[in-house]
């Protein structure tokens, strides 16, 4: 589901003031209720080809609202995603943003899967893997649960637990 929203614009604000000015902006009063709410969120970064920048997020919320949620993820999207260099100010203008607003996980089997639908995590021990739902190329299940346990160092062979969550991507 694709959605235009207050979302990114508010993760644009976040980036354009970090990145040029190194601030963190305050939470503004005036938001709308649902950036109140609790939720986990991705704030992913592409180029304007479409490669990826930057993707950082939280399965489950780990701030008090979505708001602090987005500013936390939108800031280490552009400057700690470890596969890429900090965003730079020039390139503000080469990029876009997406949000993805992530409902709460729930167990479940290989059956469940479907990619264009739900994202998917999956975990063995310490080690876990995320994977957002309706990625470009990710067409079935087995890639994406292929693409998913590679990310997360798991053996297909191995023991290991799939969790499935739905997401609304705000562009």
């Amino acid at each position: 589901m694709s959605v235009r929203s207050c979302y990114v614009d508010f993760a644009w604000k976040v980036i354009r003031n970090y990145i040029k000015d190194n601030l963190i902006i305050d939470i503004p009063k005036d938001l709308p209720e649902e950036m109140n709410k609790k939720a986990g969120c991705f704030v992913t970064i592409h180029k304007l080809n479409g490669d990826l920048r930057g993707c950082i997020g939280t399965i489950l919320p780990v701030y008090p609202t979505l708001a602090e949620e987005i500013r936390s993820n939108a800031i280490s999207s552009a400057t700690r995603d470890p596969r890429f260099s900090p965003l730079k100010a020039r390139e503000l203008d080469e990029i876009f943003i997406t949000v993805d607003i992530l409902s709460e996980p729930e167990k479940t089997s290989h059956e469940g899967l479907n990619p264009k639908k739900y994202g998917i995590i999956v975990e063995a021990g310490w080690r876990k893997g995320v994977l957002l739902p309706d990625l470009e190329g990710v067409d079935t299940p087995e890639t994406q649960l292929r693409i998913v346990l590679r990310k997360a160092g798991i053996d297909a062979g191995e023991k290991y637990e799939i969790y499935r969550f739905t997401s609304t991507r705000c562009h």
